[in-house]
C-alpha cells in the first residue's frame, strides 16, 4: 500500500488543480483502510524519499487524526475509522518517528505536532504511558534525540494538557526541564527549548490558578524560587564575540547563536511570570532590573555594528521558533523593563537615585536617566536594512513613522518605553544627551536622528498625558532642529521638519508665534528638496500646523498645500500608488486638512480634482475611501450651508467626474472605483438642499439603476441603495416626475423595481441590508394614494424576504418597514399580514412570519432611532389585544444546559441551543421588559470586576494598578475582549431617556390589566424584578 499512497502524496504536490483534487480524494476515500496511516508514517521515516513527500505524509496523517480520530478534537467529522489496535501501532511509531535522533527536524516538528494532537484525545486515559516515555527518554538521551523529546513535550503542553492532566505531571515535568535547562553540558538550543516549556507552563497554570489557588500558588512561588537565580546567571553571560557571517549560524556549546536564544527565552520567561503573576518575583525584582539594565547597555555596541554599521540579517528563528538573532533579544529586554518599571520598588529606587542631595550640580546626564536616554537613542538608531527599504519604497517609511507596521524592532520598542518614562524628568535629560549628541562633534546623522526621534516620541507621550512643556526646554531643542533640517542626511532632514511641526504646536511650548514660518518652509521644501522621505515628512508636518494656524493664514496655505501636492503627484508614478496605502493616506489627510481650513474655497483651486485623483487610486482601501469620504462630506455640508446656488455650482463640477468615475469603473469592471464614486454621491445628495438643484436625479438616477441591476457587490448595492434614499428625502417630487429616457418608466416605477429586485431570491442579505430604509422611505414620501395597489404588493415582497433574511442589519431593515407603519396603524398591519401566505419551511402567514423574525431580533437592534420606533411600535401592537397573537407561538427563552464543560465549536454543531416555545404576547411581554434598564445592575461590568471586587494576586502591593493598560498576553482578558467582538455585545443597543419613561409609563399602566396579570405568571424571577424596580434610579 505504500506505492499507492506515495503516487498519491506526490499527485498532491502537482501543480494542475486538478490532478492535485483527484489525489486528495483518493486519499480520503483510504481513512477506513488500517494500514492507511502506518503507511503514512513508514514514509515519513524512509531517508531515503524525498523530504517534500516525508513532510506531505505527516500533513496528510495529521488531518487523518483531525477528522478521524476521536470526537473530543474540534474537527472531527463524526467517524473513528482507526481499531484500537491501529491505534497503538499509529502512537507508538509516531513517538518513535518524532523522538529519534536521526531525523530532519522539518520531520521532527511535523510528526511531534501529530503526537500532541492524539495526546489532547488519548492521554491519559488511551495513552497513558505519553509522559513517562517521554521523561525517562530526557536524561538518558544524545543530543540529537533529546531535541526530538524536547519538541514533542513542547507541543505537549501547549496544546495536548488539559488542567487536570497537567497538574498531575507538574511537578515532575518541570524538575525534568529545569535539570536541562541548567546543565551547561547540554546544547544551548536544547536548554533554550526547555525555558520555552518552562514559560508555556504558566498558561496552563493560569487557568488552574482560578480553581485552586492555594496548591498553585505553593507550587509556583517554589519554582519560581528554583528557576529565577538560574535566570539571572543566564542574564550575566556575556555574549561571545561578534561572528563572522558565515560563523553565525554555528550551533555549538557556546555559540553566539545558542547564547542569542537562551537569553531570549530567559526573558521571555521572566515576562511572562511577571505579567501573569507578577509576586512571585517580588523579592527579585530590583536584582532583575539590575541585570537587564546592564544587558542593554552592554549590546547596545554589538547592535550598532550588526545592523547600523554593518547589514546582518534580523529577525531570524530556527526551525523550533526560537528566535536566535540580537535584535529579538533587544526587544525582548526593552519590553522587560517597560515591565520592571511597573513595580513601586523599582520606581523607588529610580527615585530616590534622583534625590536633590544625591545630584552633583543637578546633573541630570549623570543618573540612571542619562543612561536611559542612551539606551534609547542607541537601540532607535536607523538600521542599515531600514534605510535602503526607506530609500526604495517611501511608504514603509510612513508605516513605521505612523506605528502602522507588523514589524516590531527595537526602534518601536523604545517608543513603547518612553511611555513609562514620563513622570520623571526626561526632557531636561534628553536636552543634556542632546548637546552632547550635536555639539560634541564625533556623532554622526544616525545617532542624531536617533536623538530626535526619542524627542518626539517624548513630546507625544506629553501631549497625550496633557503634560505641558516648558518654553526654555523647547526654544533649547528648536536650535538643534534647525541644525537636522538642514543637515545633507535625508533621514536627518526628514526627522528635523517632523520635529518641527511637533514641538511647535504644542501650546505650552510657547512656539506658535514661529508656526506660520516654519509652515512654510516645510511648503517650500515639498517642491525644492530631492528626497522623497523629506517631501513626504514635511507633507505630513503640514496636518500638526493646520491644526494651530490663525484661520486667516490656514486658508493662505490652504491653495499652496493644494499645490504642493498636485506637483508631488505629478513626480510619482502614479500607476504604484495603489500599492502605496500609507503614503496615499498621508497625502489625503493633508489635503482633508487644508480643505477643511475653508472648504468653500475648493471650488476656486484643483482640491476636488487632486482628492478625486487620489481618491480613485486608493479606491480600494477602507481607510483611504473613508479620508476621501470624510474630506468630501465637509465639502458639501459646507457649501449647501452657503445656499443653494453655491451647492448647486458644486454639483455642476464635480457631478461630471463623479459618473464618469461610474462609466469608467462599470467599463474596467472596478467594483471599488464605482464603490467610492456611489459614496461620494451618496453624501452629496444626504447633505443636499431641498429641493436639490435641477436636473440631480436626472443625472445621477439612470447610473444608479444600472448598477443595482448589474453588479452584485454587496457595499457598491448598499451605496447605491442610501444614495437612492437621499434623493427621496431630499427631493421625492423630482425622483417622481423623473422619466428614464433609456425605457420610458418613471421615477416611481424605477425605485419600486428596484426594491423588487433587492428583495428577490437572487439578491443576498448583505447586498440587500439597505432596502429596507428605501422602502421605508419611498411609502412615507409616495402614500398610499400614489402607490395605489403597489403599496400592498411591496408590504407582501418585503414580508416574504423576511422569512429568509438571515442578517442581524438586514432583519432590522426590514422589520423596520412594518415598524414604522405601526406608529399610526397597527392593526392595519395586522390585518394585512394576517393575508399575506408565504412559502417554504419558514412560511406560514405572514403574520407568523413577521412576528417571528420581529421579536426574537428585536433585543439586537441597534441605533436610537430604530429601538424608540420598535418599541412605541411593539407597544402598540400589544395595546390591541389582538386574539390571533395568542395563537402564534414563536421562540422563548434560552434552556441552559447545567453542564460545567467548556463547549467546542464540533460540540456546539451537536448540540444547538435549547429555546422553549411561548406565545407571542409573552414573547412581546419579555422584549419590553428586557429593554427596562436594570437600576441594580453594575456600572462598570467584565473586563475590571476582579478589580471591583477587590480580588488581586498582588498581595505585597508591589505592583500599580494601571487600568489604562490591558494585558493581551492574558488569556483570559483576551477572552473577555473577543467576547465585544461579538455584535450582540456591543451594537450600541441603547435607550435614550425619553424612550425609557416611555417604556415605565407603559408597564404603569399595562400593570393594572387583567391580561396582563394571566402573563406576569409565566416571566422569569429577573423579569418580574425589573418591573418591580423600574421607579428606582440606576446604579452610577
Amino acid at each position: 500500500m505504500e506505492q499507492q499512497v506515495l503516487q498519491l502524496l506526490a499527485a498532491t504536490l502537482e501543480p494542475a488543480p486538478e490532478t492535485r483534487t483527484h489525489a486528495e480524494r483518493h486519499l480520503e476515500q483510504l481513512y477506513t483502510n488500517d494500514a492507511f496511516p502506518i503507511s503514512l508514517i513508514s514514509i515519513a521515516s524512509h531517508k531515503s524519499i524525498d523530504l517534500s513527500l516525508r513532510q506531505a505524509a505527516l500533513l496528510v496523517l495529521k488531518t487523518f487524526v483531525l477528522r478521524t480520530w476521536s470526537p473530543s478534537l474540534d474537527e472531527f467529522q463524526g467517524v473513528v475509522t482507526a481499531t484500537d489496535v491501529t491505534k497503538d501501532q499509529v502512537r507508538q511509531s509516531l513517538l518513535a518517528l518524532a523522538t529519534a535522533g536521526d531525523q530532519e527536524r522539518k520531520v521532527v516538528n511535523a510528526s511531534s505536532y501529530v503526537v500532541s494532537k492524539i495526546a489532547s484525545a488519548d492521554f491519559p486515559d488511551s495513552w497513558p504511558s505519553l509522559l513517562p516515555t517521554l521523561l525517562q527518554l530526557i536524561p538518558q538521551s544524545h543530543e540529537t534525540q533529546l531535541h526530538g523529546v524536547l519538541v514533542v513535550l513542547g507541543n505537549l503542553v501547549e496544546d495536548g494538557f488539559d488542567e487536570e492532566q497537567f497538574g498531575k505531571s507538574a511537578v515532575e515535568l518541570v524538575k525534568c526541564i529545569y535539570n536541562i535547562a541548567t546543565d551547561e553540558g547540554k546544547m544551548l538550543t536544547s536548554r533554550a527549548l526547555a525555558v520555552s516549556i518552562f514559560r508555556a507552563c504558566f498558561d496552563t497554570m493560569e487557568l488552574m490558578y482560578q480553581t485552586e489557588k492555594a496548591s498553585v500558588k505553593q507550587f509556583m512561588q517554589e519554582a519560581s524560587d528554583a528557576w529565577t537565580p538560574f535566570f539571572i546567571n543566564v542574564l550575566k553571560v556575556p555574549l561571545p564575540q561578534i561572528p563572522s557571517e558565515e560563523q553565525e549560524d554555528e550551533s555549538g556549546l557556546g555559540s553566539w547563536r545558542g547564547v542569542i536564544a537562551l537569553k531570549t527565552q530567559v526573558v521571555k520567561a521572566l515576562d511572562k511570570i511577571h505579567r501573569l503573576f507578577p509576586h512571585l518575583l517580588s523579592q527579585h525584582t530590583l536584582a532583575l532590573f539590575s541585570t537587564v539594565w546592564e544587558s542593554l547597555q552592554t549590546h547596545v555596541g554589538p547592535y550598532v555594528s550588526l545592523y547600523v554599521t554593518d547589514n546582518r540579517q534580523g529577525r531570524l528563528e530556527d526551525a523550533d521558533r526560537l528566535p536566535y538573532t540580537l535584535d529579538f533579544l533587544i526587544i525582548e529586554e526593552l519590553d522587560y523593563i517597560q515591565t520592571l518599571l511597573g513595580s513601586v520598588t523599582v520606581k523607588r529606587e529610580l527615585d530616590a537615585q534622583l534625590a536633590p542631595e544625591k545630584l552633583s550640580d543637578g546633573a541630570l546626564q549623570e543618573t540612571w536617566l542619562g543612561q536611559i536616554m542612551a539606551i534609547l537613542v542607541g537601540y532607535s538608531q536607523i538600521t542599515q536594512e531600514d534605510e535602503g527599504l526607506w530609500n526604495f519604497d517611501v511608504n514603509v517609511f510612513l508605516s513605521e513613522e505612523t506605528s502602522e507596521t507588523a514589524n516590531y524592532s527595537p526602534r518601536n520598542a523604545c517608543t513603547c518605553l518612553v511611555q513609562k518614562l514620563s513622570k520623571w524628568p526626561v526632557l531636561e535629560s534628553l536636552l543634556a544627551y542632546t548637546k552632547t549628541t550635536y555639539e560634541g562633534g564625533s556623532s554622526g546623522a544616525r545617532t542624531k536622528e536617533a536623538t530626535l526621534f526619542v524627542l518626539k516620541q517624548i513630546l507625544d507621550e506629553l501631549d497625550s498625558c496633557s503634560a505641558e512643556v516648558s518654553p526654555d526646554l523647547a526654544r533649547a531643542f528648536v536650535e538643534y532642529i534647525g541644525l537636522a533640517m538642514h543637515n545633507e542626511d535625508e533621514f536627518l532632514r526628514a526627522r528635523g521638519y517632523i520635529l518641527a511641526a511637533r514641538l511647535t504646536t504644542i501650546s505650552s511650548a510657547g512656539l506658535l508665534d514661529i508656526v506660520p514660518e516654519y509652515a512654510q518652509q516645510a511648503l517650500n521644501i515639498i517642491d525644492q528638496d530631492n528626497s522623497d522621505v523629506v517631501k513626504v515628512s514635511c507633507i505630513r508636518s503640514l496636518q500638526e500646523y493646520f491644526k494651530t494656524l490663525p484661520s486667516s493664514r490656514a486658508r493662505e496655505f490652504q491653495v499652496q498645500t493644494v499645490a504642493a501636492i498636485s506637483n508631488f503627484l505629478s513626480s510619482q508614478d502614479l500607476s504604484e500608488l495603489k500599492e502605496s496605502e500609507d503614503l496615499l493616506d498621508t497625502l489625503v489627510e493633508t489635503l482633508r486638512d487644508a480643505i477643511m481650513a475653508d472648504p468653500s474655497l475648493c471650488l476656486e483651486h484643483p482640491a476636488l480634482d487632486v482628492l478625486f485623483t487620489m481618491a480613485s487610486y486608493g479606491a480600494s482601501s477602507f481607510q483611504t475611501t473613508m479620508l476621501v469620504n470624510e474630506a468630501f462630506e465637509s465639502i458639501t455640508s459646507s457649501m449647501a450651508a452657503k445656499g443653494h446656488d453655491a451647492y448647486a455650482q458644486l454639483c455642476a463640477k464635480v457631478l461630471p467626474t463623479l459618473t464618469g468615475a461610474l462609466d469608467v469603473g462599470d467599463m474596467t469592471s472596478e467594483n471599488a472605483l464605482s464603490d467610492m464614486a456611489v459614496s461620494l454621491l451618496s453624501s452629496l445628495a444626504e447633505h443636499g438642499p431641498q429641493p436639490l438643484p435641477h436636473n440631480f436625479v436626472g443625472t445621477v438616477m439612470p447610473k444608479l439603476y444600472r448598477l443595482l441591476f448589474s453588479s452584485n457587490e454587496f457595499s457598491l448595492n448598499q451605496s447605491a441603495t442610501v444614495t437612492i434614499r437621499h434623493l427621496l428625502s431630499r427631493d421625492a417630487d423630482q425622483v417622481f416626475s423623473w422619466q428614464d429616457p433609456a425605457t420610458g418608466k418613471g421615477g416611481l416605477e424605477i425605485v419600486l423595481l428596484i426594491i423588487d429586485r433587492l428583495l428577490g431570491p437572487d439578491v443576498d442579505d448583505a447586498s440587500a441590508a439597505e432596502v429596507g430604509g428605501l422602502a421605508v422611505e419611498l411609502v412615507e414620501r409616495a402614500g398610499a394614494d400614489r402607490l395605489g395597489p403597489y403599496l400592498m404588493q411591496l408590504l407582501r415582497i418585503v414580508a416574504v424576504r423576511l422569512s429568509t433574511a438571515e442578517h442581524a442589519s438586514f432583519i432590522q431593515n426590514l422589520v423596520l418597514v412594518f415598524a414604522r407603519l405601526a406608529l399610526t396603524n397597527a392593526k392595519e398591519v395586522l390585518d394585512f399580514l394576517a393575508q399575506v401566505h408565504v412559502e417554504g419551511g419558514a412560511g406560514g402567514t405572514g403574520l407568523e412570519v413577521v412576528l417571528r423574525k420581529w421579536l426574537e431580533n428585536s433585543v439586537h437592534f441597534s441605533g436610537y432611532d430604530a429601538i424608540r420606533q420598535n418599541i412605541i411600535a411593539l407597544t402598540n401592537i400589544y395595546k390591541l389585544h389582538d386574539e390571533r397573537l395568542a395563537n402564534i407561538q414563536v421562540q422563548g427563552d434560552l434552556m441552559v444546559d447545567n453542564s460545567t464543560r467548556i463547549k467546542t465549536r464540533s460540540q456546539a454543531k451537536r448540540t444547538p441551543d435549547r429555546y422553549s416555545i411561548i406565545p407571542v404576547p409573552l414573547k412581546l411581554t419579555k422584549v419590553l421588559i428586557s429593554e427596562l434598564l436594570n437600576p441594580l445592575s453594575p456600572s462598570t461590568p467584565g473586563l475590571m470586576q476582579n478589580q471591583l471586587n477587590g480580588d488581586s494576586d498582588d498581595e505585597d502591593g508591589e505592583w500599580e494598578d494601571e487600568p489604562g493598560i490591558v494585558d493581551l498576553g492574558n488569556p483570559t482578558t483576551t477572552a473577555e475582549l473577543m467576547a465585544y467582538a461579538d455584535e450582540s455585545k456591543w451594537n450600541m443597543h441603547q435607550l435614550d431617556d425619553d424612550t425609557q419613561s416611555y417604556l415605565v409609563e407603559f408597564f404603569k399602566h399595562a400593570s393594572t390589566e387583567p391580561d396582563f396579570q394571566n402573563l406576569y405568571q409565566n416571566l422569569t424571577d429577573e423579569e418580574r424584578e425589573k418591573l418591580h424596580q423600574m421607579d428606582k434610579p440606576a446604579t452610577q
